[in-house]
């Protein structure tokens, strides 16, 4: 069988009653948690990821990061595994205008150029409800976007959103009754936005911890200390480092799956390949005669 086009629920059972070895999957965490328990744990999981970038205490190159935040958070629409879910602004940066300059390329993005597209999973009413939620945070306001699309033919039962950001104050983000909205993945162009300075770090490295799932993550710093701090606090799979990070566009050279989970799978690379199309297994040859002389020792 070289390829099964089916619902999910039709492919699961030809899953299980064919009690296949190993299921690579990638897609949604609600899912994959269904697979690893219908599965009797054998899976391998190349999930989804909230996740996260800082922009560190040195700006430079300020027009380069703007776009490629852009690029991050909205290209295909914000539809990646690896799309940027939310942005820790430096103070240093927000006071050169980092904020202002992803806005006006994220109001740039339009149906007629093909910069935005439907959202298959998110239809506008539900993401008008997660944008409310989060502007009902104290603090929280819209950066950009924030309106369904107009004019158009894309059904209802689809998403049709113009590039958003929401800044919800970090504070108020960490507090419990906030969090978990506040970090939830919308699966679309949709991105929250929060500042922070040197003596709230910890603060951002604790909200990058408690997140669920940490497939990739970008350091947008050329601070070496900056960047070793929040390289030894965090687990993301595959994290970038440096003034050109991303959180999305992985090569095919290296891995590119979630960290901290037994159940972690990354795509490309031999590594991969080999946790997930292939098993442990020895054989071992012991073929040499018994000499003529040979007598049974004493029984041990």
């Amino acid at each position: 069988l070289d390829m099964l086009w089916s619902k999910g629920p039709v492919c699961m059972e030809v899953l299980k009653q064919a009690d296949c070895r190993m299921t690579l999957f990638t897609g949604s965490q609600p899912v994959a948690e269904l697979l690893t328990k219908e599965l009797r744990g054998k899976v391998k999981l190349e999930d989804a990821g909230f996740d996260w970038k800082i922009l560190g205490p040195d700006v430079h190159d300020i027009d380069y990061v703007a776009w490629q935040c852009d690029q991050d958070a909205y290209a295909y629409s914000g539809q990646k595994c690896s799309a940027q879910s939310i942005l820790f602004v430096h103070e240093n940066w927000k006071k050169a205008g980092i904020v202002e300059k992803i806005s006006e390329k994220a109001c740039a993005r339009n149906l007629e150029e093909m910069t935005l597209g439907p959202v298959i999973t998110w239809t506008n009413d539900r993401i008008k409800s997660h944008i409310d939620g989060l502007l009902a945070i104290p603090g929280a306001e819209v950066v950009c976007g924030g309106k369904p699309l107009e004019g158009h033919t894309i059904p209802s039962c689809y998403g049709a959103f113009e590039a958003t950001a929401v800044f919800v104050p970090l504070a108020e983000m960490m507090k419990p009754e906030n969090y978990k909205l506040a970090t939830t993945e919308l699966f679309g162009p949709f991105q929250v936005i929060t500042e922070y300075n040197d003596s709230s770090l910890d603060q951002v490295l604790e909200a990058c911890e408690r997140m669920e799932s940490h497939l990739t993550a970008a350091i947008v710093s050329q601070d070496i200390n900056f960047q070793q701090k929040v390289l030894g606090n965090t687990v993301n799979g595959t994290t970038y480092a440096g003034v050109r990070a991303r959180t999305t566009g992985a090569p095919q050279n290296h891995w590119f799956g979630p960290a901290g989970d037994p159940r972690s799978a990354g795509i490309h690379t031999p590594e991969a390949i080999k946790l997930v199309w292939s098993t442990h297994r020895e054989i071992i040859y012991d073929c040499g005669r018994a000499d003529a002389s040979w007598t049974a020792p004493k029984a041990t």
